[in-house]
């Protein structure tokens, strides 16, 4: 009994994960009957949609918490994992760099350039924890280093 409970609870999880992520762009997921515990990190394709948007929750984070005159744009997403824990824990390693859009002006940031003028350019390199539940709508960012 308790081996079909973890098999179902695995496929279960596994489930999930594909259907919030989406599977032509999740890499290395394992298939359900794999040995891979639920709660296990995995690596995921740094393309993938929920990837790029919980990519965007961590820039959100930094720039209402930095005192920047500029917005920050995510410019590259390094390296990502995900982990279903009460929805999907993603971990994302990524770059932001200053847009020419001032924060006063609440820009969306798919309009807002990279900064061209030489002296106001500025990279950094981020790690973001952004937990998604998909079914409450909730974003949760724990972490978010800069």
């Amino acid at each position: 009994m308790a081996v079909n409970f973890t098999c179902s609870f695995t496929a279960l999880c596994c489930l999930a994960l594909w259907s919030f992520t989406g599977t032509s762009g999740v890499q290395n997921v394992p298939p359900p009957h794999s040995t891979i515990r639920p709660g296990s990190p995995v690596p995921v394709n740094t393309n993938n949609p929920g990837v790029r948007k919980a990519a965007r929750f961590g820039v959100y984070r930094y720039n209402n918490s930095s005192n920047d005159l500029f917005l920050f744009k995510e410019s590259l997403i390094k390296k990502a994992m995900v982990q279903i824990v009460r929805g999907l824990k993603y971990m994302l390693h990524v770059e932001i760099k200053r847009t020419v859009c001032k924060k006063r002006d609440h820009s969306s940031l798919d309009s807002c350039h990279f900064q061209r003028e030489k002296n106001l350019q500025q990279m950094l390199r981020c790690y973001f924890e952004v937990w998604i539940t998909p079914w409450t709508h909730k974003v949760h960012i724990p972490v978010a280093h800069c």
